[in-house]
């Protein structure tokens, strides 16, 4: 695994760089939060295939758990992928309500996840 950094303004944000999966859990999430935290980071972004799928669905609770990790310690999430592809109502539900505030957005481009990143 890598870390892109993204210099906006005065943020500075992790991009993870990684074909593979790196949150596989809850514990996993809060791991990478806690290092990137601790390194100065004012934000992270995933991208989709770096998530384990059982994210994506919300009966294992594991979405709602991550994000309000995040939500909780104020460290902003943006994940990057095509969403619409996820035939779950709820999960789109949950989607669309992530993306009414500024913790966590689920985005399709880099450029729209640094765009929210960067805002103040």
């Amino acid at each position: 695994m890598n870390l892109a950094v993204h210099q906006t303004g005065n943020k500075k944000i992790a991009e993870i760089q990684a074909s593979d999966i790196v949150i596989h859990s809850t514990e996993d999430a809060l791991n990478l939060m806690g290092d990137l935290y601790y390194q100065g980071y004012d934000g992270l972004i995933l991208h989709e295939g770096q998530v384990t799928s059982a994210f994506f669905d919300l009966k294992t609770k594991m979405a709602g758990e991550i994000l309000q990790k995040f939500s909780n310690y104020r460290i902003p999430l943006v994940l990057i992928g095509d969403f619409s592809k996820f035939s779950s109502q709820s999960l789109q539900d949950f989607i669309r309500e992530s993306n009414k505030g500024r913790q966590v957005n689920f985005v399709r481009t880099l450029p729209e996840a640094l765009q929210l990143l960067s805002k103040p």
